[in-house]
C-alpha cells in the first residue's frame, strides 16, 4: 500500500467530503439538482450515519461523534453534550482518524524470526498461533511463580479489565507509566491530604493561581488531557478576574494568559515553596481553626521526632497505637487530639520531665532559615518577588471568609496551585509536600475556590497505608516494594532496569522471566534509553499489544499482537469536568480493520488459553468484582463473555434505560452537578473524609530510621524527612563546563509516543530542536537552525551521552536552561522516522536521577557544542 502523504490525505478527505455532501442531499431531502450522474448513483448506494464514542488517543476520553459512510469513518467531531470537551476536539482528537486507516499499522499477529536487540524480522501468524505461543511460554512461569510474569502498561483505558482483572487473574506483577508522569505528586497529595491526584484549582471560584510548571495551553494538567482546563481557565479570567502567576523556567504557552512570569531555576521549586511558607507565617496569614482541627499541626512531638501518645488500654488489640496528644489551652493539660477544646499550635511544654512541642512549632523553626534572600539566591530571582507572591497569596486567601454553596456554609479560600508533570524531579515528593504546605497554612485544601486534588474529595487507600510504612529486610521483589530503598514505591520501570543489571546490589534474588507490554514503548517513551536497550532483551519471552510496530517491539518482541485503535469497546470512563458528573464508554466506530482486535477481546481469549478465564478468581470473576457487575447483572463464571454484553450489563445495572443502547444513542451519561458535599473537603459528611492532614510526616521519619537500621545508603533515606528539607539536587554536581540545564516538555499535538505514529500530528509538530535563549546562543556563537551536539553528564557515575539536533531560539527560556520536546526519537514505523532524537537518549535514571518514591527525574546538566 502506498505511503500516505499530506497531499494524498487532503485529496482523499476532499473526495470523502464531496461524497458526504452528495449523500446528505439525497438521503436527507436536499432539493438541489445534482449534475453529475455518477455521483448521484454513488450517493444512492451509500448509507451515512453517526456513532458516538470517546477519544482514543488522548488522556481524558473526550466525547466524539464519528460520521460514517457505509460503516467507514470519514470525520470526527466533538460531542456537544460531553462536559470535558463541550463539542470541541484538539489536534490529537481530530487527527486520530488517520490512525484508523494508517497503512503502517500492524495488520496481523507477528512472530519474530531473528535475534533480539536489532531491527526485527517477523512473519505473519494467525491469532490462534500467536495466542497459543504466548500461553505456552506463560503457563510454566505462572506455575513456578506468577510474580515473574511482568505486565507493563503505558496508559490503559479500561483499568477494570486490564490493570485489575488480567493482573489479578494471572497473578502478574504490574508496572505502569506513572513514575514518568506525575506520580511523585500523587504520593505527596495522598500523604499530606489523603486524596488521589496532584493539584488543581476550583476554577469557578479561584481568584489567584500559582501555575507551577503547568503547560497552560499546550498540555493538560491534573486529571485531564488538554481541552478542559484551558476552557475553564479562560472562563475564570473573564468572569472572575483570575490572576495567574506562572512559576516555570520556561514561559510555555502561558504567555498570553499569565499575569506574571517567575522563571525560577529548574528543580528549585521546593526552595521557593519553603520560603513562601516562612513568609506566610511571618505575615500572619494562618488559618488557625483549620490547622488546629483538621491537621496534625498541634500534635506534641518529642526530641526523638515522634508524637507523644496516650497509653494504650490493656484490652486493646495487638498493634494498636495510642492516640496522639496535644496541649489543650483550655485545661492547661495534655489531651487526645480529638478530645481537646483548644489545642496549642506553638510553644514548648514539659511533660513527664521531657520537653515537647506542637509539630507546628517545629515547622516554624524548620522554615525560619528559608528566607526570601536565601530562596532568591537558589531560585535565581529576587527577594522582593518571593515576598510579593507570599503576601498576595495570603491576602487573596481571605482567611476567615465563607461562602454558601448548595445551602452549606463552607470556608472560602480563593487561592490555589496548579501542578502536575513538574512533580517528576529528584526532590519531587517533598517538593509537592512543600507546595501543599503553602495551601495548608491558609486553610485552602478542600475550600471553595481553594486547593483541590481530585474531582471529588475522597480518601485514597494510600493515606492509611502511609501511616505505617512497611520497610522489610531483603531479599526483595524486583520492583523493590516495601524495601529499604523505597518505603514509598510508585512502581518504576527505570529502577527495574537497574535491578536487572545488578540484582545483588538491590538484594533481589528473582528477576522477571517473561513480560507483556500493553501500549507502552520504553525505548523512546522513557528516559535513559541505554538502560532499556541493555535489559529488555533479557526477558525469556516478550509479547506486545500495539497498533503499530513500536521501537520496543521492533527490537525485543517475540510476538506482536495488533491492537485496534478506535474500533473497540473500552471504559467506563469519567466524563466529569469537576463540576458536572458523568460517565461514558468508548464504542467501536467501525469494525476493526485488518486483523486487529480490541484488547478486552484479546485478554479474554488469552486467559482462556492460560486456564484463568472461568471460575472463582478467574478473569470473568475479576471483571465482576472490579467493574463491578453485581447480582443479576454479574457475568456467569462458566460462560465466555461477549464484550458488548459486558458493557450492556454494566449500563443496565446503573439504571440506564436500554443498557448499552443509551450510550449508542447519547454518547454520554450526565449524572448531574457535582454537589458541594462531594467536591469540597470541608463539606463531606465527615470533613475531609475523616483524614487528619499531615503537615508533619512522622511515619517518614520512622521509615528513615528503619532504612538506616537495615543499612540503606544515604542516597535512599536522605529525603525521608518529617518536613520537606532542601538540599541541592544531585544533577547540579556535574562539572562546571556542563553549564546548562536540560528540561523536556509536551507539545499540544502529542500525547505519549503513540501520537508520533500519526503523520498529520508529526507534520504539525515538525522536527526535533533544542530550544535556547538568544543570549545563550550569542554567548556560544550559535544561530537559529545551527546543528549542535548536546552532551549530558551523570553527576554520580561520570558517564556522558550525546545527541545531535538543531537550535531554535526562544526568549521564553531562562538563559541557563535549554529544552527539548518529548515526542521524538522514533524509527519504527516510518511515520515517525527521521524526525530527530529524543531527549530520553541523554537523560539518566537511577540514583541521583529519581525521587525517593521511585519516580523519574527529568533534569540533567548539559553542554552544547557546535556541530
Amino acid at each position: 500500500m502506498p505511503e500516505i502523504t499530506r497531499r494524498t490525505f487532503v485529496k482523499v478527505s476532499a473526495a470523502a467530503a464531496g461524497t458526504t455532501a452528495v449523500a446528505s442531499k439525497f438521503l436527507f431531502g436536499g432539493l438541489e439538482t445534482v449534475q453529475h450522474t455518477d455521483s448521484l448513483l454513488l450517493a444512492q448506494q451509500l448509507q451515512e450515519d453517526t456513532v458516538h464514542t470517546t477519544c482514543w488517543i488522548g488522556k481524558q476520553d473526550c466525547g466524539i461523534v464519528a460520521r460514517r459512510i457505509d460503516g467507514r469513518v470519514i470525520k470526527l467531531e466533538g460531542l456537544e453534550a460531553h462536559p470535558k470537551n463541550r463539542g470541541t476536539l484538539c489536534p490529537k482528537g481530530t487527527a486520530q482518524i488517520a490512525a484508523v486507516y494508517d497503512p503502517q499499522r500492524i495488520k496481523t499477529p507477528l512472530i519474530r524470526t531473528n535475534a533480539k536487540g536489532q531491527t526485527g524480522e517477523f512473519r505473519a501468524a494467525s491469532w490462534d498461533e500467536a495466542l497459543n505461543l504466548i500461553a505456552e511460554k506463560t503457563k510454566p512461569v505462572l506455575e513456578e511463580d506468577p510474580k515473574l510474569f511482568l505486565w507493563q502498561k503505558g496508559r490503559s483505558k479500561a483499568k477494570a479489565f486490564y490493570d485489575k482483572a488480567f493482573v489479578k487473574a494471572t497473578g502478574a506483577t504490574k508496572l505502569g507509566h506513572g513514575a514518568y508522569c506525575s506520580d511523585a505528586g500523587y504520593r505527596a497529595a495522598e500523604y499530606n491530604l489523603g486524596c488521589h491526584g496532584v493539584l488543581h484549582p476550583d476554577f469557578k471560584e479561584t481568584r489567584y493561581l500559582l501555575s507551577w510548571g503547568w503547560n497552560i495551553t499546550a498540555a493538560g494538567g491534573n486529571k485531564t488531557c488538554w481541552i478542559t482546563w484551558p476552557q475553564q481557565m479562560l472562563d475564570a479570567k473573564e468572569k472572575n478576574g483570575l490572576k495567574i502567576v506562572q512559576i516555570d523556567p520556561r514561559l510555555r504557552p502561558a504567555g498570553p494568559h499569565a499575569d506574571e512570569w517567575l522563571p525560577i531555576r529548574p528543580a528549585t521549586d521546593m526552595a521557593f515553596a519553603l520560603a513562601l511558607c516562612r513568609e506566610l507565617i511571618q505575615l500572619g496569614y494562618l488559618d488557625e481553626p483549620y490547622l488546629k482541627k483538621f491537621t496534625n499541626s498541634p500534635y506534641l512531638t518529642g526530641p526523638d521526632g515522634l508524637f507523644l501518645r496516650a497509653e494504650v488500654p490493656a484490652d486493646a488489640e495487638e498493634g494498636t497505637v495510642g492516640k496522639a496528644l496535644v496541649f489543650d489551652l483550655t485545661t492547661g493539660a495534655t489531651a487526645p487530639f480529638d478530645e481537646a477544646d483548644d489545642p496549642a499550635l506553638t510553644g514548648a511544654y514539659v511533660i513527664d520531665g521531657v520537653t515537647v512541642k506542637p509539630s507546628f512549632q517545629l515547622f516554624i523553626e524548620h522554615v525560619e532559615s528559608y528566607t526570601p534572600e536565601w530562596a532568591a539566591d537558589i531560585c535565581g530571582t529576587t527577594p522582593d518577588r518571593v515576598r510579593g507572591i507570599a503576601e498576595e497569596f495570603g491576602r487573596q486567601a481571605q482567611i476567615g471568609s465563607t461562602k454558601v454553596v448548595d445551602g452549606i456554609e463552607i470556608p472560602y479560600r480563593p487561592v490555589a496551585i496548579m501542578a502536575y508533570h513538574m512533580a517528576q524531579q529528584e526532590l519531587g515528593f517533598q517538593t509537592l509536600r512543600a507546595m501543599i504546605s503553602v495551601a495548608m497554612l491558609v486553610g485552602a485544601p478542600g475550600a471553595v475556590g481553594g486547593q483541590l486534588v481530585d474531582f471529588t474529595w475522597k480518601v485514597h487507600k494510600n493515606y492509611a497505608k502511609f501511616e505505617n510504612l512497611s520497610v522489610k529486610e531483603g531479599p526483595y521483589d524486583y520492583t523493590l516494594g516495601k524495601s529499604k530503598f523505597f518505603p514509598i514505591n510508585t512502581g518504576f520501570p527505570g529502577i527495574l532496569t537497574k535491578v536487572m543489571q545488578d540484582p545483588a546490589k538491590y538484594e533481589v534474588e528473582k528477576l522477571p522471566k517473561i513480560a507483556m507490554l500493553h501500549y507502552v514503548n520504553p525505548l523512546t517513551a522513557f528516559p535513559s534509553q541505554a538502560d532499556f536497550l541493555k535489559t529488555y532483551g533479557m526477558f525469556e519471552f516478550l509479547s506486545v499489544l500495539t497498533p503499530w510496530l513500536s521501537e520496543t517491539a521492533d527490537y525485543f518482541a517475540d510476538v506482536v499482537l495488533p491492537a485496534a485503535t478506535m474500533e473497540k469497546y473500552e471504559g467506563p470512563s469519567s466524563a466529569s469536568d469537576q463540576y458536572i458528573d458523568g460517565k461514558t464508554i468508548r464504542l467501536p466506530v467501525m469494525d476493526p480493520l485488518f486483523e486487529s482486535r480490541g484488547e478486552i477481546d484479546i485478554y479474554i481469549d488469552l486467559c482462556e488459553r492460560l486456564g484463568v478465564l472461568y471460575g472463582e478468581g478467574g478473569y470473568i470473576d475479576q471483571v465482576n468484582k472490579n467493574l463491578p457487575l453485581k447480582d443479576e447483572f454479574a457475568l456467569p463464571l462458566d460462560e465466555k463473555p461477549d464484550v458488548r454484553d459486558i458493557f450492556d450489563r454494566w449500563s443496565r445495572m446503573e439504571g440506564l434505560e436500554g443498557g448499552i443502547e443509551f450510550f449508542e444513542k447519547n454518547g454520554v451519561w450526565i449524572k448531574g452537578p457535582v454537589s458541594a458535599k462531594k467536591r469540597y473537603g470541608y463539606a463531606t459528611e465527615t470533613p475531609f473524609g475523616g483524614a487528619v492532614h499531615r503537615l508533619y510526616g512522622e511515619s517518614l521519619l520512622v521509615a528513615q530510621n528503619k532504612q538506616k537500621e537495615l543499612g540503606a545508603d544515604e542516597v535512599y533515606y536522605r529525603d525521608y524527612t518529617a518536613f520537606p528539607t532542601w538540599r541541592t539536587p544531585t544533577f547540579e554536581q556535574s562539572p562546571p563546563e556542563y553549564d546548562l540545564t536540560l528540561i523536556s516538555y509536551h507539545l499540544v499535538v502529542h500525547k505519549q509516543s503513540r501520537t508520533s505514529m500519526i503523520p498529520l500530528l508529526t507534520e504539525l509538530s515538525g522536527k526535533q530542536r533544542l530550544d535556547m535563549n538568544p543570549q545563550t546562543a550569542e554567548r556560544l556563537g550559535i544561530t537559529e537552525g545551527d546543528e549542535v551536539i548536546v552532551e549530558s553528564q551523570n553527576a554520580v557515575t561520570g558517564e556522558t551521552r550525546q545527541l545531535r539536533t538543531v537550535v531554535a531560539l526562544s526568549s521564553g527560556f531562562r538563559p541557563d536552561v535549554v529544552g527539548m520536546p518529548h515526542h521524538f526519537g522514533g524509527w519504527s514505523p516510518k511515520n515517525n522516522k527521521g524526525l530527530g532524537p529524543s531527549p530520553n537518549e541523554i537523560f539518566y535514571t537511577g540514583e541521583g536521577y529519581m525521587a525517593c518514591t521511585a519516580d523519574q527525574s527529568y533534569h540533567v546538566k548539559v553542554r552544547v557544542l557546535k556541530g
